[in-house]
């Protein structure tokens, strides 16, 4: 199967409240890019509700479907991260994180209530986001000399690379990511410029 130039995500954070016979289920859905924003965002959140018996999530990472995890955190085994997941699923999402924070009312949901609960806690979270198709992106690494700077400047602008780090020295370093549909065209164009070297980064 050929590769995609594009995947799915939300815009946005998204927070969403449900209640079932006094439990409170308050989800919430963000874009993520890393393991370490993933982590962050759970310990922000159990730092923000220290009194909630669960903070159950579910989260998609990269293309080709093969980074995630789910976790019922304390529920019966299948009965929240599941069907978070699910939900992230169903609309063929990626680099999306989504956790649910439940604070128990006093009534036992049984597992398909649970279920119910946390499959519909994230289906909320997720629609109060918009959804968005993004551009599968890589990374080049650029030097060159100070006289090519607005030669170079030009050639991202035209392929709308955006610059993620640089460094000025002995030469002019930049880190840029740019769509992985326009990168050969750019390369071709940076190749062709003298004292200007490329070097594909992932």
């Amino acid at each position: 199967m050929e590769p995609s130039n594009f995947y799915y995500t939300i815009a946005k954070e998204g927070i969403s409240e449900y209640k079932d016979r006094g439990s409170r289920f308050i989800a919430y859905a963000y874009p993520v890019k890393s393991l370490d924003e993933i982590k962050q965002h759970i310990a922000h959140l159990k730092k923000e509700h220290p009194k909630a018996v669960h903070h159950c999530f579910a989260w998609r990472l990269g293309l080709g479907n093969l980074q995630f995890r789910q976790s019922d955190d304390g529920e019966p085994s299948g009965s929240a991260g599941r069907p978070i997941l699910g939900q992230i699923d169903s609309r063929q999402l990626t680099n999306v994180l989504v956790v649910v924070v439940r604070y128990f009312g006093g009534t036992l949901l049984g597992v398909p209530g649970l279920i119910q609960a946390y499959k519909s806690s994230a289906a909320f979270a997720l629609q109060t986001t918009p959804i968005i198709k993004k551009d599968v992106t890589t990374q080049l690494q650029l030097q060159f000399d100070y006289t090519k700077m607005d030669q170079v400047m030009h050639l991202m602008k035209q392929y709308d690379a955006q610059i993620i780090k640089k460094d000025a020295q002995l030469f002019f370093n930049l880190l840029v990511e740019v769509s992985i549909q326009r990168k050969e065209n750019l390369m071709y164009q940076l190749r062709d410029l003298p004292f200007v070297e490329v070097q594909e980064m992932n």
